[in-house]
Protein backbone atom coordinates (compact mmCIF):
# COMPACT_ATOMS: atom_id res chain seq x y z
CA UNK A 1 0.00 0.00 0.00
CA UNK A 2 1.73 3.23 -1.14
CA UNK A 3 2.11 6.24 1.12
CA UNK A 4 -0.39 8.95 0.19
CA UNK A 5 1.04 12.24 1.42
CA UNK A 6 -0.17 15.50 -0.17
CA UNK A 7 2.36 17.31 -2.36
CA UNK A 8 3.39 20.82 -1.33
CA UNK A 9 1.53 22.37 -4.26
CA UNK A 10 -1.80 20.76 -3.40
CA UNK A 11 -4.56 23.33 -2.81
CA UNK A 12 -7.61 21.73 -1.14
CA UNK A 13 -11.13 22.72 -2.13
CA UNK A 14 -13.20 20.48 0.15
CA UNK A 15 -15.30 21.96 2.95
CA UNK A 16 -14.43 19.94 6.07
CA UNK A 17 -16.20 19.71 9.40
CA UNK A 18 -14.14 18.27 12.26
CA UNK A 19 -16.46 16.58 14.76
CA UNK A 20 -15.19 15.97 18.29
CA UNK A 21 -17.48 14.07 20.70
CA UNK A 22 -16.23 14.67 24.25
CA UNK A 23 -17.00 13.75 27.82
CA UNK A 24 -14.89 15.08 30.69
CA UNK A 25 -11.90 16.12 28.57
CA UNK A 26 -10.90 19.27 30.47
CA UNK A 27 -7.37 17.92 30.83
CA UNK A 28 -6.86 17.41 27.09
CA UNK A 29 -9.28 19.33 24.89
CA UNK A 30 -7.32 22.59 24.62
CA UNK A 31 -4.30 20.77 23.21
CA UNK A 32 -6.42 19.38 20.39
CA UNK A 33 -8.17 22.69 19.68
CA UNK A 34 -4.82 24.47 19.44
CA UNK A 35 -3.63 21.79 17.03
CA UNK A 36 -6.70 22.47 14.89
CA UNK A 37 -5.98 26.18 14.99
CA UNK A 38 -2.53 25.42 13.53
CA UNK A 39 -3.87 23.34 10.64
CA UNK A 40 -2.50 24.29 7.22
CA UNK A 41 -5.98 24.33 5.80
CA UNK A 42 -8.05 27.22 4.40
CA UNK A 43 -10.04 28.74 7.27
CA UNK A 44 -13.04 29.36 5.04
CA UNK A 45 -13.25 25.61 4.34
CA UNK A 46 -12.90 24.47 7.97
CA UNK A 47 -15.56 24.10 10.64
CA UNK A 48 -15.06 22.55 14.11
CA UNK A 49 -17.88 21.11 16.22
CA UNK A 50 -17.35 19.99 19.81
CA UNK A 51 -20.30 17.94 21.06
CA UNK A 52 -20.34 17.51 24.83
CA UNK A 53 -21.81 14.26 26.16
CA UNK A 54 -22.88 15.50 29.64
CA UNK A 55 -19.44 16.43 30.99
CA UNK A 56 -19.29 17.29 34.68
CA UNK A 57 -15.83 18.86 34.69
CA UNK A 58 -14.54 22.13 33.21
CA UNK A 59 -14.77 21.03 29.57
CA UNK A 60 -17.59 23.44 28.72
CA UNK A 61 -15.86 26.51 30.16
CA UNK A 62 -12.55 25.75 28.49
CA UNK A 63 -14.06 25.11 25.05
CA UNK A 64 -16.30 28.17 25.12
CA UNK A 65 -13.44 30.45 26.19
CA UNK A 66 -11.22 29.04 23.44
CA UNK A 67 -13.87 29.58 20.76
CA UNK A 68 -14.32 33.21 21.79
CA UNK A 69 -10.59 33.87 21.52
CA UNK A 70 -9.95 31.73 18.42
CA UNK A 71 -10.21 32.53 14.76
CA UNK A 72 -11.67 29.11 13.98
CA UNK A 73 -15.23 28.61 12.82
CA UNK A 74 -16.05 26.53 15.87
CA UNK A 75 -19.15 25.67 17.88
CA UNK A 76 -19.67 24.05 21.25
CA UNK A 77 -22.84 21.93 21.38
CA UNK A 78 -24.29 20.30 24.49
CA UNK A 79 -25.82 16.94 23.66
CA UNK A 80 -28.66 17.38 26.13
CA UNK A 81 -29.94 20.38 24.14
CA UNK A 82 -30.53 18.22 21.06
CA UNK A 83 -31.52 14.71 22.16
CA UNK A 84 -32.45 12.94 25.37
CA UNK A 85 -29.94 10.16 24.72
CA UNK A 86 -26.41 9.79 26.07
CA UNK A 87 -23.30 8.23 24.60
CA UNK A 88 -20.81 8.78 21.83
CA UNK A 89 -23.10 7.64 19.02
CA UNK A 90 -25.70 10.22 20.02
CA UNK A 91 -22.98 12.90 20.05
CA UNK A 92 -21.74 11.82 16.61
CA UNK A 93 -25.30 11.82 15.27
CA UNK A 94 -25.84 15.41 16.45
CA UNK A 95 -22.49 16.43 14.98
CA UNK A 96 -23.38 14.96 11.59
CA UNK A 97 -26.78 16.70 11.60
CA UNK A 98 -25.28 20.09 12.49
CA UNK A 99 -22.24 19.89 10.20
CA UNK A 100 -22.03 22.12 7.14
CA UNK A 101 -19.00 20.46 5.56
CA UNK A 102 -19.02 17.93 2.75
CA UNK A 103 -16.38 15.72 4.36
CA UNK A 104 -16.77 14.94 8.08
CA UNK A 105 -13.54 14.20 9.93
CA UNK A 106 -13.69 12.67 13.41
CA UNK A 107 -11.33 12.54 16.35
CA UNK A 108 -11.47 12.36 20.15
CA UNK A 109 -10.88 15.04 22.75
CA UNK A 110 -7.72 13.41 24.10
CA UNK A 111 -5.90 13.28 20.75
CA UNK A 112 -3.17 15.35 19.12
CA UNK A 113 -2.91 16.07 15.40
CA UNK A 114 -0.20 17.45 13.15
CA UNK A 115 -0.59 20.57 10.98
CA UNK A 116 -0.97 18.53 7.75
CA UNK A 117 -3.70 16.26 9.12
CA UNK A 118 -6.64 17.79 7.24
CA UNK A 119 -4.68 18.41 4.02
CA UNK A 120 -3.87 14.68 4.01
CA UNK A 121 -7.55 13.82 4.21
CA UNK A 122 -8.52 16.36 1.55
CA UNK A 123 -5.81 15.12 -0.83
CA UNK A 124 -6.95 11.49 -0.69
CA UNK A 125 -10.59 12.52 -0.85
CA UNK A 126 -10.15 14.76 -3.88
CA UNK A 127 -7.82 12.48 -5.82
CA UNK A 128 -9.37 9.05 -5.12
CA UNK A 129 -12.94 9.98 -4.15
CA UNK A 130 -13.52 7.44 -1.35
CA UNK A 131 -16.69 7.54 0.73
CA UNK A 132 -15.06 6.40 3.98
CA UNK A 133 -11.45 7.01 5.06
CA UNK A 134 -9.76 5.33 8.01
CA UNK A 135 -6.69 7.04 9.45
CA UNK A 136 -3.74 5.78 11.53
CA UNK A 137 -3.57 6.19 15.31
CA UNK A 138 -0.62 5.73 17.63
CA UNK A 139 0.48 6.54 21.17
CA UNK A 140 2.78 9.29 22.38
CA UNK A 141 4.45 10.04 25.71
CA UNK A 142 4.96 6.34 26.40
CA UNK A 143 7.27 6.44 29.41
CA UNK A 144 6.67 3.08 31.09
CA UNK A 145 7.18 -0.47 29.86
CA UNK A 146 3.45 -1.07 30.21
CA UNK A 147 2.63 1.87 27.94
CA UNK A 148 5.18 0.78 25.35
CA UNK A 149 3.78 -2.74 25.27
CA UNK A 150 0.37 -1.19 24.62
CA UNK A 151 1.84 0.83 21.76
CA UNK A 152 3.09 -2.32 20.03
CA UNK A 153 -0.17 -4.21 20.63
CA UNK A 154 -2.22 -1.26 19.41
CA UNK A 155 -0.01 -0.93 16.33
CA UNK A 156 -1.00 -4.45 15.34
CA UNK A 157 -4.69 -3.45 15.43
CA UNK A 158 -4.05 -0.40 13.25
CA UNK A 159 -2.03 -2.54 10.86
CA UNK A 160 -4.72 -5.22 10.63
CA UNK A 161 -7.34 -2.55 9.96
CA UNK A 162 -5.26 -0.95 7.21
CA UNK A 163 -4.35 -4.27 5.62
CA UNK A 164 -7.96 -5.47 5.61
CA UNK A 165 -9.03 -2.30 3.80
CA UNK A 166 -6.25 -2.69 1.25
CA UNK A 167 -7.41 -6.28 0.63
CA UNK A 168 -10.97 -5.12 0.04
CA UNK A 169 -12.38 -6.72 3.21
CA UNK A 170 -12.49 -3.95 5.86
CA UNK A 171 -12.90 -5.28 9.38
CA UNK A 172 -11.77 -2.59 11.80
CA UNK A 173 -10.92 1.09 12.16
CA UNK A 174 -10.53 3.58 14.99
CA UNK A 175 -12.98 6.39 15.73
CA UNK A 176 -10.14 8.64 16.85
CA UNK A 177 -9.14 9.16 13.22
CA UNK A 178 -11.63 8.64 10.41
CA UNK A 179 -13.71 10.54 7.88
CA UNK A 180 -16.72 10.04 5.66
CA UNK A 181 -19.04 12.04 3.47
CA UNK A 182 -22.06 13.50 5.20
CA UNK A 183 -24.46 12.25 2.57
CA UNK A 184 -23.03 8.73 2.81
CA UNK A 185 -23.82 8.60 6.54
CA UNK A 186 -27.42 9.36 5.67
CA UNK A 187 -27.56 7.00 2.68
CA UNK A 188 -26.46 3.94 4.71
CA UNK A 189 -28.84 4.79 7.55
CA UNK A 190 -26.28 6.07 10.04
CA UNK A 191 -26.33 4.04 13.24
CA UNK A 192 -29.76 2.51 12.61
CA UNK A 193 -29.69 -1.10 13.78
CA UNK A 194 -26.82 -0.61 16.24
CA UNK A 195 -27.76 2.66 17.95
CA UNK A 196 -28.38 0.84 21.25
CA UNK A 197 -24.89 -0.73 21.30
CA UNK A 198 -22.61 1.44 23.40
CA UNK A 199 -19.47 0.90 21.31
CA UNK A 200 -18.92 0.68 17.55
CA UNK A 201 -19.60 4.18 16.25
CA UNK A 202 -16.67 3.56 13.90
CA UNK A 203 -16.66 -0.09 12.80
CA UNK A 204 -20.40 -0.65 12.32
CA UNK A 205 -20.47 2.32 9.96
CA UNK A 206 -17.35 1.06 8.19
CA UNK A 207 -19.08 -2.27 7.53
CA UNK A 208 -22.25 -0.54 6.31
CA UNK A 209 -20.40 1.67 3.86
CA UNK A 210 -18.35 -1.23 2.52
CA UNK A 211 -21.44 -3.38 2.05
CA UNK A 212 -23.32 -0.62 0.23
CA UNK A 213 -20.36 0.78 -1.70
CA UNK A 214 -17.57 -1.79 -2.22
CA UNK A 215 -14.19 -0.34 -3.15
CA UNK A 216 -15.12 3.05 -1.67
CA UNK A 217 -13.29 2.57 1.63
CA UNK A 218 -9.72 3.85 1.89
CA UNK A 219 -6.94 3.67 4.48
CA UNK A 220 -5.00 6.93 4.76
CA UNK A 221 -1.41 5.70 4.80
CA UNK A 222 0.38 8.96 5.41
CA UNK A 223 2.72 9.82 8.31
CA UNK A 224 1.24 13.33 8.24
CA UNK A 225 -2.16 11.87 9.08
CA UNK A 226 -1.12 9.94 12.21
CA UNK A 227 -3.12 10.94 15.26
CA UNK A 228 -1.56 10.51 18.68
CA UNK A 229 -3.29 9.68 21.92
CA UNK A 230 -2.17 8.31 25.29
CA UNK A 231 -1.88 4.72 26.39
CA UNK A 232 -3.81 3.62 29.46
CA UNK A 233 -1.95 4.32 32.68
CA UNK A 234 -3.21 1.38 34.72
CA UNK A 235 -3.96 -2.27 34.02
CA UNK A 236 -7.58 -1.82 35.15
CA UNK A 237 -8.26 1.06 32.75
CA UNK A 238 -6.52 -0.86 29.95
CA UNK A 239 -8.73 -3.93 30.47
CA UNK A 240 -11.85 -1.75 30.67
CA UNK A 241 -10.99 -0.13 27.33
CA UNK A 242 -10.29 -3.43 25.59
CA UNK A 243 -13.46 -5.00 26.97
CA UNK A 244 -15.37 -2.00 25.59
CA UNK A 245 -13.86 -2.67 22.16
CA UNK A 246 -14.47 -6.42 22.36
CA UNK A 247 -18.10 -5.99 23.44
CA UNK A 248 -19.22 -5.04 19.92
CA UNK A 249 -17.85 -8.14 18.20
CA UNK A 250 -20.93 -10.25 18.89
CA UNK A 251 -23.12 -7.66 17.13
CA UNK A 252 -21.23 -7.75 13.83
CA UNK A 253 -23.57 -8.54 10.90
CA UNK A 254 -20.92 -9.02 8.21
CA UNK A 255 -19.97 -12.71 7.93
CA UNK A 256 -16.31 -12.20 6.84
CA UNK A 257 -15.77 -9.82 9.77
CA UNK A 258 -17.38 -12.30 12.15
CA UNK A 259 -15.07 -15.03 10.84
CA UNK A 260 -11.97 -12.88 11.36
CA UNK A 261 -12.95 -12.15 14.98
CA UNK A 262 -13.73 -15.84 15.57
CA UNK A 263 -10.43 -16.92 13.98
CA UNK A 264 -8.40 -14.63 16.22
CA UNK A 265 -10.17 -16.01 19.28
CA UNK A 266 -9.78 -19.67 18.21
CA UNK A 267 -6.07 -19.36 17.35
CA UNK A 268 -5.32 -17.92 20.77
CA UNK A 269 -7.58 -20.46 22.48
CA UNK A 270 -5.78 -23.34 20.77
CA UNK A 271 -2.38 -21.94 21.73
CA UNK A 272 -3.57 -21.63 25.32
CA UNK A 273 -4.94 -25.20 25.40
CA UNK A 274 -1.76 -26.51 23.82
CA UNK A 275 0.25 -25.68 26.96
CA UNK A 276 -1.45 -28.25 29.26
CA UNK A 277 -1.58 -30.67 26.32
CA UNK A 278 2.22 -30.54 26.10
CA UNK A 279 2.61 -30.86 29.87
CA UNK A 280 0.31 -33.91 29.97
CA UNK A 281 2.06 -35.55 27.03
CA UNK A 282 -0.89 -35.29 24.64
CA UNK A 283 0.95 -32.99 22.22
CA UNK A 284 4.61 -33.28 21.14
CA UNK A 285 6.69 -30.37 22.36
CA UNK A 286 8.16 -29.91 18.88
CA UNK A 287 4.69 -29.40 17.39
CA UNK A 288 3.87 -26.75 19.97
CA UNK A 289 7.17 -24.94 19.42
CA UNK A 290 6.76 -25.06 15.65
CA UNK A 291 3.26 -23.55 15.84
CA UNK A 292 4.35 -20.91 18.31
CA UNK A 293 7.48 -19.93 16.36
CA UNK A 294 5.51 -19.72 13.12
CA UNK A 295 3.02 -17.34 14.70
CA UNK A 296 5.89 -15.41 16.29
CA UNK A 297 7.68 -14.96 12.95
CA UNK A 298 4.56 -13.85 11.07
CA UNK A 299 3.59 -11.40 13.82
CA UNK A 300 7.11 -9.99 14.03
CA UNK A 301 7.45 -9.35 10.30
CA UNK A 302 4.04 -7.69 10.20
CA UNK A 303 4.70 -5.51 13.24
CA UNK A 304 8.11 -4.48 11.94
CA UNK A 305 6.44 -2.86 8.93
CA UNK A 306 3.64 -1.26 10.95
CA UNK A 307 5.85 0.20 13.67
CA UNK A 308 8.16 1.55 10.99
CA UNK A 309 5.26 3.40 9.35
CA UNK A 310 4.03 4.66 12.74
CA UNK A 311 7.55 5.89 13.53
CA UNK A 312 7.74 3.60 16.56
CA UNK A 313 10.30 1.04 15.33
CA UNK A 314 12.47 1.59 18.42
CA UNK A 315 9.75 0.01 20.55
CA UNK A 316 9.43 -3.15 18.46
CA UNK A 317 11.39 -5.26 20.95
CA UNK A 318 8.45 -4.96 23.38
CA UNK A 319 6.90 -7.52 21.07
CA UNK A 320 8.88 -10.16 23.00
CA UNK A 321 7.33 -9.77 26.49
CA UNK A 322 3.97 -9.10 24.83
CA UNK A 323 4.00 -12.67 23.49
CA UNK A 324 3.74 -14.10 27.01
CA UNK A 325 0.60 -12.17 27.93
CA UNK A 326 -1.17 -11.72 24.60
CA UNK A 327 -2.99 -15.06 24.46
CA UNK A 328 -4.58 -14.90 27.95
CA UNK A 329 -5.32 -11.21 27.40
CA UNK A 330 -7.25 -11.92 24.19
CA UNK A 331 -9.23 -14.73 25.81
CA UNK A 332 -10.11 -12.75 28.93
CA UNK A 333 -11.23 -9.60 27.10
CA UNK A 334 -13.18 -11.63 24.53
CA UNK A 335 -15.15 -13.54 27.17
CA UNK A 336 -15.59 -10.45 29.33
CA UNK A 337 -16.73 -8.52 26.30
CA UNK A 338 -19.44 -11.10 25.65
CA UNK A 339 -20.88 -11.49 29.12
CA UNK A 340 -19.40 -8.95 31.52
CA UNK A 341 -19.61 -5.23 32.17
CA UNK A 342 -17.18 -2.36 32.08
CA UNK A 343 -16.82 1.17 33.42
CA UNK A 344 -16.10 4.01 31.01
CA UNK A 345 -16.21 7.78 31.47
CA UNK A 346 -18.10 7.42 34.75
CA UNK A 347 -20.70 5.00 33.34
CA UNK A 348 -21.25 1.30 33.91
CA UNK A 349 -22.21 -0.61 30.78
CA UNK A 350 -23.32 -4.23 30.55
CA UNK A 351 -21.79 -5.90 27.52
CA UNK A 352 -24.34 -8.69 27.25
CA UNK A 353 -27.37 -6.55 26.57
CA UNK A 354 -28.27 -3.63 24.36
CA UNK A 355 -28.34 -0.26 26.02
CA UNK A 356 -31.49 1.76 26.37
CA UNK A 357 -31.62 4.97 24.41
Amino acid sequence: MPVTAPPAAFQPSTAITVIIPVRNEAENILHLLRDLERQRYPRELLEVLVIDDHSDDETATLVEEFILASGLQAKYLQLENYVKYKGKKAAVQVGVEQARGELLVFTDGDCRVGPEWLRSYAFVYETEQPYFISGPVSFHNTHTHFERMQLVEFSSLIGIGGASIALGQPNMCNGANLAYRKDIFERVGGFAGNETIASGDDEFLLHKVHQAFPERVKFLKSPEAIIYTSARKTLISFVQQRVRWASKWKFYQNLPVQLVALSVFLVNLLLFLAIPAVLWGNLPAWAFLLAYLTKFAVDFLFLREITNFLQARRFLWYFLPLQFVYTPYVLITAVWGLWGRYHWKGRTIKTYERQRV
